[in-house]
């Protein structure tokens, strides 16, 4: 599906109106001193293994496409959650 790279929407921040640039949402790279991460080394260290069980077989054949939309008036960045989609083009 292809996408407009830009397009007029509200924004919370100015509260009116204005023109949003649009990429695609990419998640950051995930950090090993996190609580989170050092809880899940700490309960698969061993010989326990993997605390939950790993899901092997995948019902899904594509994500949901995160749109990232960023105001060109202040920059202000919010996130709007798209459709089910093999590839999304922004053009």
């Amino acid at each position: 599906m292809k996408v407009p790279k830009s397009l007029r929407t509200y924004c919370p921040k100015c509260k009116t109106h204005t023109t949003f640039t649009i990429s695609l949402y990419k998640a950051g790279k995930r950090r090993a001193a996190r609580l989170g991460e050092r809880r899940q080394a700490e309960r698969k260290k061993g010989y326990g293994g993997q605390k939950f069980p790993m899901q092997h077989n995948q019902a899904k054949t594509t994500k949901k496409q995160t749109l990232k939309l960023t105001c060109k008036e202040c920059n202000h960045s919010l996130l709007r959650k798209g459709i089910r989609l093999k590839k999304v083009e922004v053009v």
